[in-house]
């Protein structure tokens, strides 16, 4: 009778060990490939899983288009010496009389010398307003040209005036910098600071790794972004300035999210201006070779209708496709094809687990479910004995 109730209580036991084990069910990092599998259209889900060759390789490696328009790669450079709204002059009048119209005395009485009209401002409709001569167009010309109009207006009034102009330091064309740049602020443009590259060296130069340094150049509505690395490579980037523009430095925004069988998982920023599946794998400290299945590769991608009709050899397709694209790194070009493949913004790195990982957990639960057996078995004995 004893053995008997000792058989039921390890029966018992090895029922209630294997329930909880099946109801729990194993842990693991995502979905397996057989589940990923499953979602494709062809079965019960909605994305299309592709296997990469080289032909998806070169639908699919889209680079951001980074670049000026021709409205601001034609627009001149400024002239230095041309006078702008905002601007600061500085005018000094000589006049040959005993009783001048603007000093305290002429040269031929020995007088003071000449009236000094410092800080002369150009108003915001180009104007400036000279005693005597009135109101004077100074914004588009040149201190020369300023020089003259003023001496004809006071010739009628005052015989040969010897007039001199200057421009202090164009502070009516200027532009602001900010962000990762060694000196934010506004910056004149001034000779030596009439073009992007120069204005940037005079501001300090960027503050962030080159290569993902991204400038933003803002002229009334209209916009342009370029490359930092690009500026010195095409000289043509290397933009006229004018007055009002805003310029920010800023590190590049991209970035995809690594999950699974992988050394981080994170969303992981770019750190180069193109980065390969490779290069991706790599970022986030490769695959675990304790658990990573190298055939299990994915990445998940929602991918405009024009490249996913060219990657399926279709036409018929309308708006963002639901696209998962597998990397099998053991096939002899396995490689190859993850250096070639472009990782793109918002892109999903997954890699899934090999399959002896999960019959290794499965040994390892079912192991510990026994050891559980057990101590149940023993308490059921000791119990039985007892009552006994």
């Amino acid at each position: 009778m004893k053995h008997t109730r000792n058989r039921w209580a390890r029966s018992v036991a090895l029922l209630v060990a294997t329930s909880i084990l099946a109801s729990c069910g194993l842990p693991r990092v995502g979905p397996t490939k057989k589940e990923i599998f499953a979602g494709s259209v062809q079965r019960e889900g909605d994305a299309f899983i592709v296997s990469v060759n080289d032909r998806v390789t070169r639908a699919t490696a889209v680079v951001p288009a980074l670049g000026f328009t021709e409205a601001f790669k034609n627009a001149g450079v400024l002239g230095s010496d041309t006078i702008r709204a905002g601007d600061t002059l500085g005018i000094s009048v000589w006049e040959n009389v005993d009783d001048p119209l603007l000093g305290s005395g002429g040269a031929a009485a020995g007088g003071g010398g000449p009236a000094i009209l410092e800080e002369v401002q150009v108003d915001g409709s180009g104007f400036i307003f000279i005693p005597y001569a009135g109101r004077i167009r100074a914004a588009g010309n040149t201190p020369e040209a300023v020089r003259r109009i003023i001496t004809e207006k006071l010739e009628d009034q005052t015989p040969d005036p010897q007039v001199q102009v200057r421009r202090v330091a164009g502070d009516g064309s200027t532009v602001s910098l900010v962000g990762a740049v060694g000196g934010q602020g506004v910056y004149a443009i001034e000779r030596p600071t009439r073009t992007l590259s120069s204005m940037l060296a005079r501001a300090g130069g960027v503050t962030i790794e080159p290569e993902i340094a991204q400038i933003t150049v803002l002229r009334g509505n209209q916009k342009g972004t370029i490359w930092f690395q690009d500026l010195y490579e095409y000289p043509e980037f290397d933009i006229a300035l004018r007055g009002g523009d805003r310029i920010l430095i800023e590190q590049d925004t991209r970035a995809f999210t690594a999950l699974g069988a992988t050394g981080t998982q994170a969303r992981v920023p770019f750190e180069t201006q193109t980065l390969s599946g490779v290069e991706a794998i790599a970022q986030v400290g490769g695959l675990l070779s304790s658990t990573a299945d190298p055939t299990g590769v994915f990445v998940f991608r929602n991918e405009p209708a024009a490249i996913a009709n060219q990657v399926l050899g279709r036409n018929d397709l309308v708006g963002a496709q639901r696209m998962v694209y597998v990397l099998d790194l053991t096939k002899p070009n396995g490689m190859f094809m993850a250096r070639d493949f472009a990782i793109r913004d918002g892109d999903t790195l997954y890699v899934t687990e090999a399959p002896f990982t999960q019959w290794d957990k499965t040994i390892s639960a079912l192991t510990g479910s026994l050891s559980a057996v057990g101590t149940l078995t023993t308490t059921a004995d000791a119990l039985s004995g007892g009552g006994g």
